[in-house]
C-alpha cells in the first residue's frame, strides 16, 4: 500500500471530517430514509431517492477516508531544514509572464487547496518545484499555456 504524504494538521482535518460523517451525517441519512419510506410508495418518492443517493455518497467517502487515512505518512514539516525545495515548504514565485508574485506550500494531494495558496507535491507546479533552490527558474505547462516562474523565497 502506497503511503500518502500529510501534514499533522491535514490529516486532523481528514480524521474529524471522518468523525463528522460517521457520528452526525451518517445517522442523519439513515432517519432522512425512514422518514420517506413512512410516506409511503417509495418508487416515486423523491425525498426517499434523494437520501438513498447521498447514503451512496456517504459510504463512499467514508470507505475513503478510512483508506486515506491507513495509508497517511505524516511528515513534521518543523523539522525539516533544507535549501531544496521539498514537502511542506512555501515557496515565493515570480510570474515571469504576468510579472506578479505567488506563494504556494506544497502537500500532499488530499491537502491541497489552490485558492488558499496549498498546492499538491503531485500538480505540475509541485513537481516542478520539487527539488528545485532559490533563483532557480522552472517552466509549467498549464490549460492556459507554458508558464514560468522564478523561485524567490523558499520557507
Amino acid at each position: 500500500m502506497e503511503k500518502i504524504p500529510f501534514t499533522r494538521e491535514g490529516l486532523d482535518r481528514a480524521r474529524a471530517e471522518l468523525t463528522h460523517l460517521e457520528g452526525v451525517e451518517r445517522p442523519n441519512n439513515i432517519q432522512a430514509i425512514e422518514e420517506a419510506r413512512s410516506h409511503g410508495d417509495i418508487s416515486e418518492n423523491a425525498e426517499y431517492h434523494a437520501a438513498k443517493e447521498k447514503q451512496s455518497f456517504l459510504a463512499g467517502r467514508i470507505n475513503e477516508l478510512h483508506s486515506v487515512i491507513a495509508s497517511a505518512d505524516v511528515i513534521d514539516i518543523e523539522d525539516i531544514l533544507s535549501d531544496r525545495i521539498i514537502f511542506g515548504h512555501t515557496v515565493l514565485l515570480y510570474n515571469l509572464q504576468t510579472e506578479e508574485e505567488v506563494s504556494y506550500q506544497l502537500i500532499g494531494p488530499y491537502e491541497s487547496d489552490p485558492e488558499n495558496g496549498k498546492i499538491s507535491v503531485t500538480s505540475p507546479i509541485g513537481q516542478a518545484l520539487i527539488g528545485k533552490e532559490q533563483g532557480d527558474e522552472i517552466k509549467v505547462k498549464s490549460p492556459m499555456g507554458i508558464q514560468e516562474f522564478e523561485i524567490v523565497e523558499i520557507k
